[in-house]
């Protein structure tokens, strides 16, 4: 029998304003995507909170004993530069700005991204497709939503009709918007006018020539809009009806109601059964903003270099503290906060050790079975963590009683005590021990050391001519995941995966 026949969870579907008893399409198997990143700069926190969270459900729906599919796409194309139709494609102008390719700026910031996330300790997802690997699909669901005529196509750029899908359907009814409000609240932006109506978005945009990204399709030379890529990719891998779809709050309203349209406009069915929205960060209580400062990287953290922080916090440490707030409220970071949590990291993984050391009795006074169901309680009530965490406290303070001989516990219930927080810390949580990984990070620095070392005896081989032991030097650190670039600044290196 799976866990998951045995728990009721419950998940806050952000279209009814509800929470509502999970049922998945198919028994025993979930279909998830989660909207990944527009890879133009680095991953940004609140990007991680949002991807520590759906890290969460996804560690969760597996703990329970479900098959997942966890679908995160990256947007390496047609993300314009105000989330509409106006400006340019942010990763075409970061790569202009930089003067490189654009592939080259997705290559450098996917890197960047899949990086701190790892720090995370975040699990992968299944397959995690890229939007300009999913041209041809696009170009195809295009063509499926013009025969529907809900969509039209003017001087090589095809917009979605949202007042002809409104006639049969509700445009507005996942962010709770009418379309006479929204109607109201329009202006007539520069460039729009071929569109009948200004609530049409893009399906697909004519590239002017000095656009650098660019395919060919039935309506010219243009690139897709933003908004139809997960459409396009989360019915590919998922079916045209999937469980759960989630991302940040601000992507609720336009990107999420556009693309329940385009799926009912192709399929003639809402896509997905449950919205999930993460909520903000805030720094200090503001905003976090980088022209006024009010910013932290993730690098930040680890390193403790921003005028916000005393000191560095490990990555456990971070994803700890972001845990402690339910994934649909504000969080805000501080160094105070940080500082708490980390007290309180260093104590719940201190009990862990505390438990190896307590002496069994014949009886117990802490009803352990009971505060288990209470922990799948709280991870049951919408992934609720702050209370997941509150009573693994509970059980810390248990753990202090028994090691100072306050109270009695069999050795039947200090394993399943010890069992279960093992589970909720390590396999739900997505925690790791802070000493193992400043071990790892110590590692990693004594390989760097030893690779600038090789590059310097390649340096020397090659001042001296001697070329073969320079090629070996570069074909041994290659054997061991290490590629070497040279250039007039220099000689850097890259560890392969």
């Amino acid at each position: 029998m799976a866990l998951y026949e045995d728990q009721s969870l419950k998940i806050y579907n952000s279209i009814s304003g509800e929470k509502e008893e999970f049922k998945p399409i198919t028994e025993g198997y979930v279909g998830m995507y989660v909207c990944g990143p527009t890879v133009y700069s680095n991953v940004h926190l609140g990007n991680c909170r949002t991807f520590i969270s759906f890290d969460l459900v996804f560690r969760y729906l597996k703990h329970l004993g479900y098959k997942i599919r966890y679908v995160r796409n990256i947007t390496d194309a047609g993300h314009l530069e105000n989330d509409g139709e106006e400006g340019e494609d942010r990763i075409a102008k970061k790569a202009k700005l930089m003067e490189i390719e654009p592939m080259e700026v997705v290559q450098k910031y996917s890197v960047d991204f899949h990086q701190i996330l790892e720090k995370f300790n975040n699990l992968p997802p299944s397959i995690e497709p890229t939007a300009t690997g999913h041209i041809i699909e696009q170009i195809e669901a295009i063509k499926t939503i013009l025969d529907k005529g809900l969509a039209y196509e003017v001087e090589g750029n095809v917009y979605f009709d949202v007042m002809k899908y409104n006639e049969s359907q509700h445009y507005g009814k996942l962010s709770g918007r009418k379309i006479e409000d929204l109607i109201s609240n329009t202006r007539e932006l520069t460039g729009q006018s071929d569109k009948k109506n200004p609530q049409d978005f893009a399906l697909w945009k004519k590239a002017e020539p000095q656009h650098i990204m660019r395919w060919p399709s039935p309506w010219g030379i243009g690139f897709p809009g933003w908004h139809l890529e997960c459409t396009v990719m989360s019915s590919k891998y998922l079916g045209d009806q999937f469980d759960i779809h989630g991302g940040g709050m601000d992507l609720k309203f336009p990107h999420h109601e556009c693309e329940i349209a385009q799926g009912h406009a192709s399929t003639g069915k809402d896509p997905v059964n449950y919205w999930m929205h993460a909520n903000m960060l805030t720094l200090n209580g503001k905003k976090m903003s980088k022209s006024t400062g009010n910013n932290i990287l993730p690098r930040e953290l680890f390193t403790g270099e921003n005028e916000n922080l005393s000191k560095a916090y490990t990555a456990p440490v971070v994803r700890f503290f972001m845990l402690q707030a339910n994934y649909r409220s504000i969080l805000d970071f501080s160094d105070e906060a940080l500082s708490a949590a980390e007290k309180g990291f260093n104590k719940l993984m201190g009990s862990l050790e505390t438990l190896k050391s307590i002496k069994a009795s014949k009886s117990s006074d802490f009803d352990v079975s009971g505060w288990k169901n209470k922990c799948y309680e709280a991870m049951n009530d919408d992934f609720n963590s702050p209370i997941l965490i509150a009573h693994l406290f509970e059980a810390v303070k248990q753990i202090n009683l028994a090691k100072a001989e306050q109270i009695k516990i069999t050795q039947e219930h200090i394993d399943l005590l010890g069992q279960t927080m093992k589970d909720f810390i390590f396999d739900v949580m997505g925690l790791e021990d802070a000493e193992d990984n400043s071990k790892s990070k110590d590692n990693t620095s004594d390989f760097e050391e030893l690779i600038h070392f090789m590059i310097e005896m390649r340096n020397h081989a090659r001042l001296n001519k001697d070329f073969e032991t320079s090629d070996k030097i570069r074909d041994k650190l290659l054997e061991m995941k290490v590629e070497l670039k040279d250039s007039r600044e220099g000689t850097t290196f890259e560890i392969q995966s």
